[in-house]
């Protein structure tokens, strides 16, 4: 039995228009070495051609619903123990690394060993300040950069997830599974880092990204939530208590002049 789900929509419905997110910066050091999200265009010399795989509708379609996020620094680090066993990481750019020693500490780090998945998968976790906010119901969805070639692949895979930015916006984390920890993880500043999806309440909405505000209800709903994975496991069954509690309205676009 075939059926089809008719998502038509009249003009007065709101939902006939893109999903709007917001982006912001969670942070107010150093914002000019974060890129704004980008939407995902793979470089396709041979558009012009009618019938060339970069002009087909459904690779569009897929590619407009993607936002690229791109490494922040250049990394390049080893994985190690120490002399009592312990997990470590070592930075191999030593005295010629672009990023200072302690800045790196601050900003990347290796994930408590019960905490990981697999006893012989290292977990590193990269700290960032991109967070996503949206006024209906909209999920995220953290994932590997597919569509880009890395010459030199990772030595492992990155640990995506997924949940509603509308209730529970929060700086991403670009976490990062190490499968193979004789060789080192080398990231650089400028390519792609991760891929963020939104899926609002039909699979033919489309998504028009704006930078957002940071507003006093928006920074007081933040300050509620945040933390909250500290003291609770499972913090998906908070989100009806923290929808209780959000505002209206929390995405309010910048206005530049």
């Amino acid at each position: 039995m075939y059926f089809t789900v008719n998502y038509e929509r009249g003009p007065t419905d709101p939902r006939s228009e893109p999903a709007r997110v917001g982006w912001f910066l969670d942070t107010d050091k150093s914002t000019v070495i974060y890129d704004p999200p980008e939407r995902v265009r793979t470089d396709v010399p041979n558009r012009a051609n009618a019938k060339s795989a970069g002009r087909c509708p459904a690779v569009l379609n897929m590619e407009n619903r993607y936002f690229m996020i791109k490494c922040p620094f250049d990394i390049h680090i080893g994985f190690t123990r120490d002399k009592e066993g312990k997990p470590a990481i070592v930075n191999r750019a030593g005295a010629s690394s672009s990023i200072r020693r302690k800045k790196l500490g601050e900003k990347l780090h290796l994930t408590s060993e019960p905490e990981w998945r697999y006893p012989d998968r290292p977990m590193i976790q990269l700290a960032l300040p991109y967070t996503f906010i949206a006024d209906e119901p909209v999920y995220i969805t953290q994932l590997a950069p597919f569509a880009h070639y890395k010459k030199d692949p990772l030595p492992g895979t990155i640990f995506g997830g997924r949940f509603p930015i509308n209730v529970w916006p929060r700086p991403l984390m670009w976490a990062f599974e190490w499968h193979d920890t004789s060789k080192d993880l080398v990231l650089r500043r400028g390519e792609p880092l991760f891929y963020c999806q939104f899926e609002a309440d039909g699979p033919d909405r489309q998504i028009q990204m704006v930078e957002a505000e940071i507003t006093d209800d928006l920074r007081a709903y933040l300050d509620h939530i945040s933390g909250a994975v500290n003291y609770v496991n499972q913090t998906f069954s908070l989100f009806q208590a923290a929808e209780r509690v959000r505002p209206e309205t929390l995405l309010s676009p910048v206005s530049r002049k």
